[in-house]
């Protein structure tokens, strides 16, 4: 521990669509919080920091249901989640926002310099699109028959009955979640980034070099890589979120940040 002169603690980002659970304390918020406390205690050089996660498609969901902005959403949240928070006790250095205009800005230099950098691919592709309710759906917003068991109820990913994985074309009467809208589909463009390209490294850093981790969480990662690494969006069809700076690329926002 010494060689470290100063300490960065993170913790996973509570989403702004809801208020905090016990659960989350419990396993996440509490643990960061002790080991932070205690490495005060020891003298050290320490950041502990947080935020609300405040982007995705479930909070422009529940705006749309509930008739306000996505703004109005995560304001709600955010200020509930912080008072939980700071009300038990958990001793944040800094509690953000990834709604925040330097969070914003640096999402986007980020983006931009890997752009430009030539380190995306660039695809179209063909996506389930509500015509109703206007957007594009991800697949646990499309529901319809399971093939397999006969559920009514089958998400456009999984049947959670008979526990088949599922894509939205296998679903018999498929519908949107959103609008009860028959899903068509459309063509969008998004900016991947090549994970196979850098999959021997990868290999050699997280299967050689850190057998140190928790079998659960090197066991998920050797999974990914012995299964091979494929391209993944940086980018989604949606207004809300951090803006993709390139001049193509109107109503497209990072995946997640």
């Amino acid at each position: 521990m010494d060689k470290y002169k100063r300490l960065l603690v993170t913790a996973a980002l509570p989403y702004a669509n809801g208020p905090l659970h016990i659960g989350h304390v419990a396993g996440c918020y509490l643990p960061a919080d002790i080991y932070s406390r205690y490495q005060r205690a020891q003298k050290r050089d320490i950041k502990f920091i947080g935020g609300s996660d405040e982007h995705g498609v479930p909070i422009t969901i529940r705006a749309m249901k509930e008739g306000i902005t996505p703004q109005q959403v995560v304001d709600k949240y955010h200020e509930m989640i912080k008072e939980s928070l700071f009300g038990m006790g958990i001793s944040f250095d800094i509690y953000s926002r990834t709604s925040n205009k330097i969070h914003h800005q640096t999402a986007s230099d980020f983006f931009k310099k890997m752009y430009d950098d030539g380190l995306f691919e660039e695809k179209e592709t063909e996506q389930f699109y509500d015509e109703k309710a206007k957007v594009f759906l991800a697949d646990r917003y499309i529901t319809g028959t399971c093939p397999v068991c006969g559920n009514p109820n089958a998400y456009g990913d999984q049947c959670e009955k008979c526990g088949s994985s599922l894509s939205p074309e296998q679903l018999i009467n498929p519908k949107s979640t959103l609008s009860d809208a028959v899903p068509v589909k459309r063509k969008t463009k998004h900016w991947y980034f090549p994970l196979q390209e850098y999959e021997p490294w990868l290999k050699q850093w997280v299967l050689e070099e850190h057998k140190e981790w928790k079998n659960n969480v090197y066991g998920q990662c050797k999974s990914w890589l012995d299964n091979g690494l494929q391209s993944r969006a940086m980018t989604r069809d949606s207004n809300w979120g951090v803006k993709v700076p390139l001049p193509d690329a109107e109503g497209k926002v990072l995946y997640v940040w």
